[in-house]
């Protein structure tokens, strides 16, 4: 299967990309306590692609630094917060438990306000797992459709979500998936959205992965 090419954008009605004048740029939230898997999955995904079609970066709510996942691994965040600069910003998880990572996040309040503040036409937010619970505690996924990680589905609908059991939810400015490894489904998704069938089969090609579950859109 040929490589995929730099000609292609997001869908119109009939579900065929756009051209594209430029790479999508991808920009992918990090913090203290991040799970590994939850931000590995899609970044793996869409790095598939090439710099030509996908431009990512590491971004922190507040500015560049260090960050240091759950299980100790170091990761600098090179770029600044810039949504304006962003096509697609996603927000991994970290747990769920008091401890975590997430729940740091929410009680500081920094990275909700800063993720409240980020919407914009053209703009698709994006999480996985609990990522999605920082959305909410933005106020940006009540009365939308969306999902996370199973032992967090209930407060997420007390919190006004429209939770949808599929593996990837797709609500238009708005794409969340499940727990963990649902990420990879979540970049594939985007692959096919953004670029087309026969991108988001390349990757899964070279990543020698079957994507699972269902995905949900409009």
């Amino acid at each position: 299967m040929p490589a995929p090419t730099a000609d292609a954008g997001p869908p119109s009605r009939t579900g065929t990309p756009r051209p594209r004048s430029r790479p999508l740029r991808v920009h992918t939230v990090l913090y203290d306590g991040v799970e590994e898997q939850d931000f590995a999955g899609h970044v793996e995904v869409l790095g598939i692609a090439g710099e030509e079609l996908v431009k990512q970066s590491f971004v922190h709510a507040e500015g560049p630094r260090r960050v240091t996942s759950a299980a100790g691994m170091e990761i600098r965040c090179r770029d600044a917060w810039s949504p304006r600069s962003a096509d697609v910003i996603v927000v991994p998880g970290a747990g769920y438990g008091d401890g975590s990572g997430l729940q740091r996040e929410i009680r500081r309040g920094v990275l909700p306000r800063a993720l409240a503040a980020a919407p914009r036409k053209g703009l698709v937010l994006g999480a996985v797992c609990t990522g999605t619970m920082l959305l909410s505690a933005a106020g940006l996924t009540a009365g939308r459709r969306c999902t996370t990680h199973h032992i967090a589905r209930d407060e997420l609908r007390r919190d006004g979500g429209h939770v949808v059991g599929g593996r990837v939810v797709d609500d238009g400015d708005l794409v969340t998936c499940g727990g963990v490894t649902s990420g990879i489904d979540l970049g594939i998704w985007l692959l096919e959205r953004f670029f087309g069938s026969d991108t988001a089969l390349f990757a899964e090609e070279v990543l020698e992965y079957e994507r699972r579950g269902i995905v949900h859109t409009r």
